[in-house]
């Protein structure tokens, strides 16, 4: 276990992987370090560097071992030494320091009542009419945490805290594809039909994983995403032309 001014903890999780720990809570300030490192990392890989997962407080780094063992531009005996000495050159990426943000995605999302399926209820339980519920959530402008759960599924910060809700107690056996969901302080979009307990709010048209695409997810870690409200002929609008 290794760690560079304190910025971070890195650590292995097998022999073909270390994970690099920033702190163990949700931050906006961790997942700007999180996103910008793991961006320089892709532009300068070092040989055998294989891929990056990045998540709320960690980025794994996958490499082959005897590959990068045999890199003799990193200094070290083993893959930690040598993965420590090719971050060290980094420092500047954990340092606090503005940094050009990416363009912001703009979801559509319809959040009337055919498809806001939990959006009467928290309404009950915010003491909130679902005018202001829906501008809270599409005002707001969030980040990308993390892919995971199903392919594409993104983990969005940002959320007013004004509409912090639990899961549902009783999980859906089946939530549409595209259905806009919250769950405590993060909001999220179902790219694929499948189970779950997130609150149900709204629906966007548009696919947010097509495995017939060079990249099959729409959206990645480190991306800033928008909801903007449409209507219901607006959505069957666009659900016919994607």
């Amino acid at each position: 276990m290794a760690s560079i001014a304190n910025e971070y903890i890195l650590y292995p999780i097998s022999e073909k992987a270390v994970s690099i720990e920033f702190g163990n809570q949700i931050d906006e300030e961790i997942r700007q370090k999180i996103s910008h490192l793991n961006q320089r990392i892709l532009r300068e890989p070092f040989s055998g560097f294989i891929n990056t997962v990045p998540a709320y407080t960690t980025l794994t780094i996958f490499f082959e071992p005897l590959e990068l063992l045999m890199n003799a531009t990193l200094q070290g005996s083993t893959c930690l030494e040598k993965i420590t000495f090719y971050l060290s050159k980094m420092k500047d990426e954990f340092k606090n320091q503005s940094h050009k943000d990416s363009k912001i995605i703009q979801i559509p999302v319809c959040y009337e009542d055919a498809f806001g399926l939990d959006l009467e209820e928290l309404s009950s339980s915010y003491h909130l009419d679902k005018e202001k519920i829906i501008t809270l959530h599409s005002e707001a402008i969030y980040s990308v945490y993390m892919i995971g759960f199903v392919p594409g599924f993104p983990y969005l910060g940002g959320l007013n805290e004004l509409l912090k809700a639990p899961r549902k107690t009783a999980p859906r056996k089946a939530i549409p594809a595209g259905s806009v969901g919250i769950a405590g302080m993060q909001t999220g979009i179902y790219p694929l039909e499948t189970p779950g307990g997130w609150q149900i709010i709204g629906r966007t048209p548009m696919k947010l994983f097509d495995v017939l695409q060079s990249q099959p997810s729409l959206l990645k870690a480190g991306d800033r995403i928008k909801f903007e409200a449409i209507t219901k002929s607006e959505y069957e609008r666009m659900a016919k032309n994607s």
